[in-house]
């Protein structure tokens, strides 16, 4: 077993254990993993086998060998090739046997009150290379010692934890992401026909927001997979700032996709703040987008990089759809539902630092959609943070989501598509078949979908309720810009419907406070967030 601690020396750690039946292989710098395994050699060495996982950016890559019997041979075979850097056993998480990997890299912050000088004595005489300086903290670093191998890089963190002028110490640790996205019209944004003949009113009543605010002024920083940023709905001078690729093998591409696989975040931009000339509207449409691409795995460095880059560029709101792994939502019995995900200390601190130290202090408003595993988003650690908004999945008839996750941490939620449940007493199926998802934009150019080019109306999931939560936040913004984070938080508390069923249970009550587990503080009102806001604004004035 291996032992990982992502907070404090006094905070839980977390196990893992070596799966013999997994293999690793990584190429060395400057080489490409592709070209490496293009050799006889290696065809035989992973023939049979099945690739579980590609970390393209770090050249990695984890196949499933056929056979236990004869890993060690095939490791060995991978080991003797020119460019190989590792062969080897992986870790994986001993309930669910979910791969997770490590750069041989390490976090390591020193406490606040350390001068700079003597962290840098410090780290030369442990005879550790500085990699990379963490601006979003205090003291911090990202290192690496040339004299740890494999999981020894675990040890050695655990042992730097131990010291008294060392924070937080562990391997940059690289586990795999889910988009928040389970699969006519814009119904989510006003009460409307669909099919011409179902008339639906589960909106977050968007449109008459848009009489008072359009959401000018205000940027949306975007983390996801890929943006087509010359779609119509994305045109005009102002509407894109500063995009960028953190992927750092491809960073100069930009931040478009590079294949037809990278859609998720054109269509989760579009649903926030798309222009709405030609067929989708976003929430906020005269907002500007700041596109981020990140397709690195969980626990990245490049993660933590893009929630300063966004703060230090003008952000003031953060969406991001994606998150841990998840059990599958009609599966009770599926082992995921019950695990705890930290967060690594270094994307923590990254969070904190655009929550506190965006807007010129005012804190960047950061949303992160609860998740579809029909499971308490308590025990993930990025829609859990205390500084992030979760936002969960309700559909047309005004109930959550079969999928959206639940919890304490919930703080609202934002009409999306829906799933039929096994026991639709409890959850049934929207009311038609066109309300399953969102109108929004997909790819248009040379990966455009022929059967629906440039748009479709299946997104869902809180990977389309999180960008729309955005948008509302957006809309107070413009109408308020001097609001810091914490007040708009309060305001999409206030602004809610107070949505449910008789038959949700106790997880759907709303308690004293007016949050219930399913709904958080309720469905999203742009209408009155943005009356709300204005209203106070006068107040202050007057």
């Amino acid at each position: 077993m291996e032992e990982v601690n992502f907070g404090t020396k006094n905070s839980r750690s977390f196990f893992l254990e070596k799966d013999r039946k997994l293999l690793a292989v990584r190429a060395e710098a400057g080489v490409t993993l592709a070209s490496t395994l293009c050799r006889e050699a290696a065809h035989h060495a992973l023939a049979g086998s099945e690739l579980l996982f590609d970390v393209e950016d770090a050249q990695v890559q984890v196949y499933k060998l056929p056979d236990q019997a004869d890993a060690t041979l095939r490791k060995a075979m991978l080991r003797e090739l020119p460019d190989v850097r590792f062969a080897g056993s992986v870790l994986v998480n001993p309930l669910t046997g979910e791969p997770i990997l490590y750069t041989e890299n390490m976090f390591l912050k020193f406490i606040d009150e350390l001068a700079p000088a003597r962290c840098l004595e410090i780290l030369a005489a442990l005879n550790l290379q500085i990699k990379h300086v963490a601006p979003y903290a205090t003291n911090a670093f990202f290192v690496h010692h040339q004299d740890n191998h494999g999981t020894q890089v675990c040890s050695f963190s655990r042992q730097l934890l131990e010291r008294r002028d060392v924070e937080y110490c562990h391997p940059e640790m690289l586990r795999q992401g889910q988009r928040r996205a389970i699969h006519h019209n814009q119904w989510h944004l006003k009460k409307t026909v669909v099919s011409y003949q179902f008339e639906i009113d589960a909106s977050a009543n968007v449109e008459a927001a848009h009489v008072l605010a359009q959401g000018e002024g205000v940027v949306i920083a975007i983390i996801d997979d890929a943006f087509d940023i010359d779609h119509p709905e994305f045109a005009g001078t102002a509407k894109i700032v500063v995009a960028r690729n953190f992927d750092r093998r491809n960073a100069a591409s930009g931040p478009r996709p590079k294949n037809a696989l990278e859609r998720h975040g054109t269509a989760a931009a579009s649903v926030a703040c798309a222009n709405g000339d030609g067929g989708a509207s976003g929430v906020a449409p005269r907002a500007s987008l700041m596109p981020l691409k990140l397709t690195r795995p969980l626990g990245a460095r490049a993660e933590a990089d893009a929630f300063y880059w966004a703060a230090q560029q003008g952000a003031d709101i953060i969406s991001c759809s994606w998150g841990p792994l998840e059990g599958h939502w009609a599966d009770p019995s599926d082992p995921r539902h019950t695990q705890v995900f930290p967060l690594a200390a270094s994307t923590r601190l990254a969070i904190e630092y655009a929550a506190t130290k965006g807007r010129a202090g005012k804190g960047c408003v950061i949303f992160f959609g609860a998740g579809n595993g029909n499971e308490s988003l308590d025990n993930d650690g990025y829609s859990s943070h205390p500084m992030v908004i979760a936002v969960g999945a309700c559909n047309d008839q005004s109930r959550r989501s079969a999928y959206s996750d639940f919890g304490k941490a919930l703080w609202c939620c934002f009409p999306s598509g829906d799933q039929a449940h096994p026991d639709p007493k409890y959850k049934p199926a929207t009311s038609t078949p066109q309300t399953r998802g969102i109108r929004t934009t997909d790819l248009s150019g040379k990966f455009a979908d022929t059967t629906h080019p440039a748009f479709i109306e299946t997104f869902s999931g809180t990977s389309s309720a999180c960008p729309g939560a955005a948008g509302v936040a957006a809309l107070i913004l413009s109408a308020n810009p001097a609001l810091d984070r914490e007040s708009v938080r309060r305001i999409l508390a206030e602004c809610c419907d107070k949505i449910g069923h008789a038959d949700d249970g106790p997880l759907g009550q709303y308690d004293q406070d007016g949050h219930s587990h399913y709904y958080g503080h309720g469905r999203l009102n742009a209408l009155r967030a943005v009356q709300i806001t204005m209203k106070r604004k006068q107040e202050q004035v007057g």
